[in-house]
């Protein structure tokens, strides 16, 4: 092989590590197999927006120049929302209380993001938490694989694509950084990195960091707060690229939601909730201007033995002041939080067992304690849950409820008659085990192979167990309810059993073996990869509550039952007398599948290379569909029995790389099958997860950038996505919703992207700006939200001439201070009242209200 362009090698597909500049998003097997090495005639980045590819699939990598120079503690996923294919909408301006991903039309359930080669998304429902990723500060690289994995991502989800990000490698020199940002909302943030330098005998090198955020909601009442923690070591083993990295993340939020609009129906029977209440409207403001509407607050409950009281959530008359009666839980803002508390140990390692033989081992282990949603409910102190298989009870000392007095006097006057409220929150503790390791075998210069193993075992708990409320505020004793551990004040009923609303526990495991083959041919002008991954995975699912029949619905209960019928089913005396329930259960569920990834490249000269790649994915059935049951006719319990989602992508794409220019074109299909859904199952006459059709998407992708002159770059995306249903959805018996050939929800057709750069001096501004475009609320498509484009400002002055690499950035978002609508909250359809009613929609569509103009300025310095 020519040695000149094995040097200058478009990419190198040996197994070492041939730029320190290598992507260290992906685990270290990939690291090793797939370096980024730029022809000397290219261009390698443009500003860190956009970076060459050489990868046989759509790839778009940011890196930390580009990343440094967004809001500071933004979340790495809004980052990303400038590359094509990707639609992100960020509920806050800051990012910390998370948002809705889109990539090619799937959503964050179905794309993977893992963090140092690790998967993050949950390992029951794959949801994907954006405001819980590292700080922004601490990453090298992020890129998103935009339809297709890499042969050997640790996922059982992903059937829309990756999003990886790398954490930085320590410097060999000691230094720190502190920086410090004030801004809009009373925002207030300060992070401080500590870089030891090469120490001891071997050229060890750590770092170790810490953040702190906390700031208003834009709107309505509450705050925000993050505390994270975070510290690598890395240690280099000899002189070809080996290493040893361990490192360690620990992240605290402690959030209060924001409240979502209704979007009114399609013939405007209804309109939405932001024209009557404003662009400012959240959960306790919701009065009309100038109307004499209610305002729902918390008043401190009157309590008095012997009678009845009521909780203290209220709707208070702006106008007489006089208050109505209790009402529901979700109108309480101090009720509706999202806390969690995630952290990390992960370990990189490479080393060469010959000089063409390189093992990699990548063990990792993952903690998670969350919860969200509407955390408070009411419960009369008489309730049969309360009540338990006591007998006597001691706390009920005056009054009764008919001729019962019965319960757990929980405010304590004295009486068992009262409705409390109280926290009921919905717990979910992860404790998760991976190992990701792989064998490459250098046969020559012109030819790779890897043998790669993943494992990932997730322990998934997930319970509701009752904490106090706080009668005189309103609000919880503790983030976590009665969680042990990480709550306290547990509720007990009268039998000294722990009043719980959700109880199951389920394993989630994954083992995946995949093999991979790279060779070049043609004097390195053709680059062919052949890859084929085998997955099998299992959940062994336990659930500790009595399921009602046909549903998830669950009763978590000490109460005996009343009756057991011929089926095996029960029911109780304090439940409607026609459900009927199926006892505590377990069972194990399993998906095989073996799945090709290959792809081929071109170049035909240093600046212009042609590439295709074929793959398919599966998703395996989340933990919900499995604990939906159904009694069976011979008395056995039957679950979801779908398959598993599963996708076929194709694509072929163009890039040109020239001295100051960059630019990508590509095309794909991609075939989505065994969609799943929660729809009307006729054999059984209930509303089951199951496989309703299919779902085609093609699309064109395009990314450019150029250096103009010295001081001033270029960017620019464009993304064209057709998604549309290809199947009718069963409702009901005979009843069918026409929602073939319409276009997959929340997924905008249209997105244009770009940014300008200009650097002079210390004297440096860039000005971005995205348009998505509409995007549809209902299956039926017969509800839209109008496209939007929102425009960013970064205004950076260096402080050389004081400290090195110091400066001061003033960033501003929604520059132009866009009303628009963010994250959706989609249904079937919101036509008139009858079609609602035809196919059993009773809400609305709702959305997120999209942040206004916000300003922060970061004070940043180096030692």
């Amino acid at each position: 092989m020519n040695m000149r362009n094995f040097a200058l090698a478009t990419t190198a597909l040996v197994g070492s590590l041939m730029a320190s500049g290598a992507a260290m998003a992906q685990s270290t097997g990939t690291d090793a197999i797939e370096q980024v090495v730029v022809t000397a005639a290219g261009q390698k980045s443009i500003d860190g927006a956009v970076v060459a590819e050489t990868s046989p699939k759509s790839r778009s990598t940011i890196t930390q120049e580009f990343i440094g120079r967004q809001a500071a503690g933004q979340t790495i996923v809004q980052t990303l929302n400038s590359v094509p294919g990707l639609s992100f909408t960020n509920n806050d301006p800051y990012g910390n209380s998370g948002g809705n991903i889109r990539l090619r039309g799937f959503d964050g359930n179905r794309i993977s993001l893992t963090f140092d080669g690790i998967p993050t998304n949950d390992t029951g429902n794959y949801a994907l938490y954006s405001n819980q990723q590292l700080d922004p500060e601490l990453i090298d690289k992020a890129n998103v694989t935009t339809g297709q994995t890499d042969v050997d991502t640790p996922t059982i989800s992903a059937t829309g694509g990756v999003i990886n990000y790398s954490t930085l490698k320590p410097t060999k020199d000691m230094g720190a950084t502190v920086d410090a940002s004030y801004g809009s909302f009373n925002y207030r943030r300060f992070f401080g990195l500590i870089q030891t330098g090469e120490f001891g005998p071997w050229g060890t090198k750590a770092w170790a960091s810490a953040s702190y955020t906390k700031y208003d909601k834009f709107r309505g009442e509450g705050d925000l707060e993050k505390k994270q923690f975070n510290a690598r070591i890395w240690q280099d083993i000899g002189s070809k690229g080996d290493y040893i990295a361990l490192s360690g993340h620990w992240n605290l939020n402690r959030n209060f939601n924001y409240n979502t609009v209704n979007l009114g129906t399609a013939d405007l029977t209804l309109i939405p909730e932001a024209d009557q209440f404003g662009y400012g409207f959240d959960f306790r403001n919701t009065v009309v201007p100038g109307s004499s509407g209610g305002i729902y607050d918390w008043i401190k409950p009157t309590v008095t033995a012997g009678s009845r009281d009521i909780d203290g959530v209220r709707a208070i008359n702006p106008v007489t002041g006089l208050l109505s009666d209790y009402t529901n839980a979700s109108t309480w803002w101090g009720g509706r939080i999202n806390p969690s508390n995630t952290g990390n140990i992960r370990l990189k390692s490479r080393f060469s067992l010959m000089d063409n033989l390189i093992f990699t081992f990548d063990p990792s282990f993952q903690y998670v304690m969350a919860n969200g949603g509407t955390q408070q409910v009411a419960i009369n102190e008489y309730d049969a849950k309360l009540v338990g298989k006591a007998t006597t009870f001691a706390s009920c000392k005056v009054g009764t409820i008919g001729t019962t007095n019965r319960g757990v006097d929980l405010n304590g006057d004295g009486d068992c008659m009262d409705s409390v409220r109280y926290m009921s929150p919905s717990n979910t503790n992860t404790r998760r085990y991976g190992l990701n390791t792989s064998l490459i075998w250098r046969l020559n210069d012109d030819n790779t192979f890897r043998l790669a193993y993943t494992f990932d075992r997730g322990r998934h708990r997930q319970t509701s167990e009752a904490g106090y409320v706080d009668q005189n505020t309103g609000f919880m004793k503790n983030w976590f309810g009665g969680k042990e551990t990480w709550g306290g004040d547990r509720i007990l009923g009268a039998d000294g059993a722990l009043l719980r609303f959700r109880d199951r526990f389920s394993i989630a495991e994954l083992q995946q073996v995949a093999a991979e083959y790279r060779g070049r041919f043609f004097d390195d002008k053709l680059d062919i990869t052949l890859g084929v991954q085998h997955k099998e995975f299992s959940r062994e699912l336990n659930q500790f509550c009595y399921t009602q029949n046909g549903t998830s619905n669950v009763l978590c209960t000490t109460e005996a039952p009343s009756s057991t019928l011929a089926n095996g089913n029960v029911k109780f005396a304090s439940q409607n007398a026609a459900n009927e329930y199926i006892a505590p259960f377990s069972y194990k569920a399993k998906v095989k599948k073996t799945l090709p990834n290959v792809g081929v490249s071109f170049r035909m000269d240093d600046h212009n290379t042609f590439y295709a790649s074929y793959s398919e994915q599966i998703s395996a059935l989340r933990t919900d569909s499995y604990y939906t049951v159904q009694r069976q006719a011979n008395g056995s319990i039957g679950s979801l029995n779908a398959n598993p989602e599963a996708t076929k992508n194709t694509e072929i794409g163009y890039r040109f790389n020239a001295p100051g220019y960059y630019g990508t074109l590509s095309a794909y299909k991609t075939e989505f099958k065994n969609r799943v859904v929660s729809t009307y199952d006729p054999d059984t006459d209930t509303n089951r997860e199951r496989n309703v059709g299919a779902v085609d998407i093609k699309g064109v992708e395009a990314q450019v950038g150029g250096r103009i002159t010295n001081e001033l770059s270029l960017a620019g995306s464009a993304t064209y996505t057709d998604a549309k249903y290809q199947d009718p959805l069963q409702i009901r018996a005979n009843v069918f919703a026409p929602i073939n050939g319409k276009r997959l929800v929340e997924t905008p057709k249209i997105m244009f992207g770009g940014r300008i750069n200009y650097e002079d001096g210390p004297f440096s501004f860039g000005v971005q700006g995205k348009y998505t475009g509409k995007r549809y609320a209902t299956d039926l498509n017969d509800l839209a939200v109008d496209g939007y484009a929102v425009f960013d400002l970064d205004v950076r002055y260096k402080l050389d001439a004081v400290l090195k690499n110091s400066y001061v950035q003033l960033n501003v978002w929604n520059l132009f201070d866009k009303e628009y609508y963010g994250s959706l909250g989609t249904q079937i359809t919101a036509a008139s009242a009858a079609t609602k009613a035809l196919y059993g929609v009773t809400n609305q569509p709702n959305a997120y209200i999209g942040a206004p103009r916000t300003a922060q300025v970061t004070f940043r310095v180096d030692f």
